[in-house]
Parts: C-alpha cells; structure tokens; sequence
C-alpha cells in the first residue's frame, strides 16, 4: 500500500498517536499510583486494628497480674525462692559425709575399731570413740589424723594415754570449712 499523505500531515499524525500513548500511560501509572495508595492504606488500618487489640489484651493481663490471688501467688513464689536459696546455700557449704567418713577411715590404723561417731554441725566439730589394742597404734592414729588437711585442733584427752594395752578412746576435732 502506498501511502500518499503529506509528510506535514504523517507527522501530525504520528504526534497524535504518540500523545495518546502518552495519555494512555500516564493514566495506567494513576491508576497503579491509586492502587497502591488503596493497599497501603488498607494495611495501615489492618496493622492499626492489630495494634488496637493487642492494647486491650495488654490491658486485660495487666488487670489480671492486679488481682489479688495474683499477688498471693507472687509473694508464695518469693517466699519459695527464698527457701530454694537458703537450701542451696546449706548444701553448698555442708560437708559431703562420705568424703568425711573415706578421710577417717583412711586415718585409721589396722586393728583400731571405731564404736562412736559424733558431728556437731553448727561448730562442724568431730567426735569419735573406739578400742586400739596398743598405745603405739593409738599414736600412729593421731599422727595420721594430723597429716588430714582438713581437721584441726585435734584432742585426744590425758586417759587415752594412761593404759597400755586395751584402750578404749575417745578423740575430738574440728572440721576445717570448705573453700
């Protein structure tokens, strides 16, 4: 087809066509400008109504914490707190028994018989009574409880010493804290 127009004419026509191009885009993009304003401003109010509902559920807890039931509940979890603390404590700075009850017994000369065993928690002083055959062996046993890092001011009173043989005695000390 041949076209016969006047070029002042085709280009007229061509500038038509472009400004509805123009035209045509430009409403296309306000109308993608008006639909994401719509979105946004549907999400604002959604987030606005999430927001609103989580202050009245706040509120809500906020009224139960203040009831008193709630406080009671505090304070027995305070008081309780308080026990669990105190019984920590207790167990941390008491001595392990059968690491005491290994010391002694590793103290213990063979043919010494131990008949009594004593604590006294509150000073952590030790007492023990028993029977040794001999005066030597009851030595022995009183520098091996020296040699205890761990026991002090260890006494054996003067009766202990009076007879040769057969003895029957007695023996106190303290236990030195744990670090």
């Amino acid at each position: 087809m041949i076209n016969l127009l006047s070029p002042k004419y085709k280009m007229e026509i061509r500038q038509e066509e472009n400004r509805k191009l123009v035209l045509i885009l430009s409403f296309l993009f306000l109308i993608f400008l008006i639909a994401l304003f719509l979105i946004l401003f549907s999400v604002k109010i959604y987030i606005q109504g999430q927001l609103e509902s989580l202050k009245v559920l706040v509120k809500l807890e906020e009224k139960t914490l203040q009831i008193p039931e709630t406080q009671e509940l505090k304070g027995k979890i305070s008081i309780s707190n308080q026990n669990i603390s105190k019984l920590n404590s207790f167990y941390q700075t008491r001595p392990c028994l059968i690491e005491l009850f290994e010391k002694i017994y590793q103290t213990l000369p063979s043919r010494v018989y131990l008949t009594v065993f004593s604590w006294q928690k509150g000073t952590s002083q030790i007492g023990l009574s028993g029977f040794v055959p001999t005066r030597e062996i009851l030595f022995e046993f009183k520098k091996n409880l020296e040699k205890q890092e761990e026991f002090s001011e260890i006494n054996f009173p003067p009766q202990n010493w009076i007879e040769p043989t057969n003895i029957n005695f007695t023996v106190t000390f303290q236990l030195k804290p744990l670090k």
